[in-house]
């Protein structure tokens, strides 16, 4: 890893009840942002563009996995194309959708992105920020 990743989180988790079926759909979703899978042990597999930052597991304790109200995962698309190449892969591969790509001025002027569920029912979504716009994200 070099010393200039502008990431603030090593990686973050989610369990899954249909573990074989999640990997499957992340390989295909996130292969649309130019990330693939990193690493995989048995009951867990991790996806990054350099290095494992998204986990799907079977849960830990053997329980259940369940999904936070509340809580959502962001991926960065490098365009509006990859938004809509995102959105369309996880439906395809049997996401339900959850806000179809556009802008949401509410989030600011250089918002564009999608919201999807994924097998499991987790929010996740990709996002392209246009810092070319006025008032855009860093």
């Amino acid at each position: 890893m070099s010393s200039s990743n502008p990431s603030i989180l090593s990686h973050v988790s989610i369990g899954s009840n249909h573990f074989d079926r999640a990997v499957a759909f992340y390989d295909a979703v996130l292969a649309t942002l130019g990330c693939r899978r990193v690493m995989s042990v048995p009951g867990a597999a991790a996806w990054g563009r350099e290095y494992p930052e998204f986990w799907v597991q079977q849960p830990i304790d053997g329980k259940p996995a369940g999904v936070g109200n509340g809580v959502h995962f962001a991926f960065f698309a490098h365009d509006p194309a990859q938004v809509r190449a995102f959105w369309d892969a996880a439906l395809a591969a049997g996401a339900s959708g959850d806000g179809e790509p556009g802008p949401r001025p509410h989030y600011g002027p250089a918002y564009y992105g999608c919201f999807v569920r994924d097998l499991d029912g987790h929010k996740i979504e990709a996002t392209f920020w246009d810092t070319s716009v006025d008032g855009g994200h860093p």
